[in-house]
C-alpha cells in the first residue's frame, strides 16, 4: 500500500491545492491535476529539474533567476509550511507553526533556508486565474 500523506489534489472555485510529497513525474500521471498545469510542468519546470524532484524539495533550491520561479510566481503560488519556531523567534512556547507563504517569501529567505531540514512543506496553492495566465 502506497503512503498517500500529503499526496492529494483538491479544487475549489478559485484554487487548486496540491500535496507537496508528489514528484513532478507523479503529478503528470495524476488524473486530478489540471491539464494546463501538466503542460506547464512539461514545458517549463522539467527543463530545470528532474522528474523525480518533489515539490517540497524544489522550492528550497529554487533561485529568483530560474524559469520555474517565474512560472510559479505567475501562477500566484503559495505554500503552506510548518516551520519550527522557538523562543529566540519571539514565541512563548517552542513548536511548529503552520503558515501560508508566497513563493517570494520562501525563495532567498535565509531563515527558512537554515530551517529547511526541519520544515514540513504541506501544500501548494495555485489560483486558477494565475494558472490560466501562463502561456505554454
Amino acid at each position: 500500500m502506497e503512503n498517500r500523506d500529503f499526496k492529494y489534489v483538491m479544487h475549489d472555485l478559485t484554487n487548486v491545492y496540491i500535496g507537496t510529497k508528489f514528484s513532478y513525474e507523479e503529478l503528470l500521471k495524476e488524473d486530478e491535476v489540471p491539464f494546463k498545469l501538466k503542460m506547464i510542468i512539461s514545458h517549463y519546470i522539467l527543463k530545470e529539474v528532474g522528474p523525480a524532484t518533489k515539490l517540497e524539495d524544489h522550492i528550497f533550491y529554487m533561485k529568483e533567476t530560474d524559469i520555474s520561479y517565474f512560472v510559479f510566481k505567475q501562477m500566484k503560488a503559495k505554500f503552506r509550511l510548518n516551520v519550527w519556531k522557538d523562543e529566540k523567534d519571539g514565541e512563548k512556547k517552542p513548536g511548529y507553526k503552520s503558515q501560508v507563504y508566497k513563493l517570494e517569501e520562501i525563495v532567498g529567505n535565509k531563515e527558512l533556508q537554515e530551517k529547511k531540514d526541519i520544515t514540513l512543506v504541506e501544500e501548494l496553492h495555485i489560483t486558477k486565474l494565475g494558472l490560466m495566465s501562463v502561456s505554454v
